[in-house]
């Protein structure tokens, strides 16, 4: 048998075989095919290249026959893909609500919030994406400034009106000449301006154990007719009493910040041992935020009078709060999405 009658013959073999298959693609697998192939090595030299391309040209047949099935579609009524889910389905499975919790850091700032709402102060929201101006400046950072450097603060190549670069706030101070502008009427009913600021900041930060590039902050900022440094401290004294649930000892230390003067590091006593731990490295005092009284030149970037006026400021890293109440170790573990650390909350 020459090669023309082993093809034709190999082609007969296949329809055979092919009109026997469910699956037609399977025809390329049939050892009709495997046959042909293999005879190519023990023929002549001059028949190998004619009669290979003969079998590769039968393949091709048999695959576009393959290909060229029709498949019969199945009769589906319309659907109106307009239209809500309920019209054309069943409604899915949800999963039970018990599935799902708070984050712990969502449900914290709930708890901070309640303190601060019942000793007066109102809650309001910080931006994602701000200004220079609320960054800086009227925080009395003037441009040029070098504590603007101590920030490390995300900059994005969008611009404002001015053309300098929109920030990712460092702190939620950038909402304080905004909340002082908003309710700047309360003075005139002499009622304080008390309000808090609790939200995301974003710092260029080296990631550790206690330094994350994404985190919460509270901002509090109080400011009526003879504030004081004794008020700024008795205020988060009694908060921070209240958040841990025991009487706690306070100090401060003095410090600086262009947009308080003076300004104070605020300490407080270890809410977790008598004699040292590790949380306070043995020395039962916790370096926890930055305070003071607000500076002449904020007040006045708000159109207050600061001779008539004064007030105090602070703000407080949340997540810091929240590891201390919780005996967290890592501040990374807030933003991991990690199960097994969401599922002790």
């Amino acid at each position: 048998m020459n090669t023309t009658e082993r093809i034709d013959h190999a082609r007969a073999a296949l329809l055979t075989r092919y009109e026997a298959l469910e699956n037609k693609n399977d025809i390329v697998k049939a050892p009709e095919l495997k046959e042909l192939f293999g005879l190519i090595p023990t023929l002549q030299p001059d028949e190998r290249a004619s009669f290979g391309q003969a079998v590769n040209q039968l393949t091709q047949e048999f695959k576009d026959k393959a290909a060229g099935e029709k498949i019969v579609a199945e009769e589906l009524p319309a659907i109106d893909v307009t239209a809500p889910f309920d019209v054309n389905s069943k409604s899915p499975v949800l999963l039970p609500s018990e599935n799902g919790t708070v984050h712990p850091l969502m449900r914290e700032i709930e708890i901070i919030s309640d303190i601060f709402n019942r000793m007066g102060f109102v809650t309001e929201e910080s931006r994602e994406i701000d200004d220079q101006y609320h960054m800086f400046e009227t925080l009395n950072f003037p441009k040029g400034h070098p504590a603007r450097d101590d920030y490390d603060t995300f900059m994005t190549v969008e611009t404002d009106k001015d053309g300098e670069s929109l920030i990712a706030p460092a702190h939620t101070s950038t909402m304080q000449n905004r909340v002082l502008k908003k309710y700047i009427a309360n003075l005139e009913r002499d009622e304080p301006i008390a309000a808090i600021v609790p939200d995301r900041v974003f710092r260029n930060e080296d990631l550790d154990a206690r330094h994350e590039h994404t985190f919460y902050q509270v901002e509090g900022v109080y400011v009526a007719k003879g504030v004081t440094v004794g008020m700024l401290i008795a205020t988060l004294q009694k908060f921070l009493e209240e958040y841990y649930g025991k009487s706690l000892e306070v100090r401060v230390n003095p410090f600086y910040f262009p947009f308080t003067e003076p300004s104070f590091e605020f300490a407080l006593s270890c809410p977790f041992c008598e004699a040292g731990c590790a949380v306070c490295s043995g020395s039962r005092w916790i370096e926890l935020l930055g305070c003071g009284m607000i500076h002449p030149n904020v007040l006045r970037s708000a159109n207050i009078d600061p001779n008539v006026y004064t007030g105090f400021a602070f703000g407080c890293g949340i997540d810091r709060l929240v590891m201390m109440k919780a005996g967290i170790e890592d501040v990374r573990h807030f933003e991991s999405g990690k199960l097994d650390f969401l599922r002790q909350f």
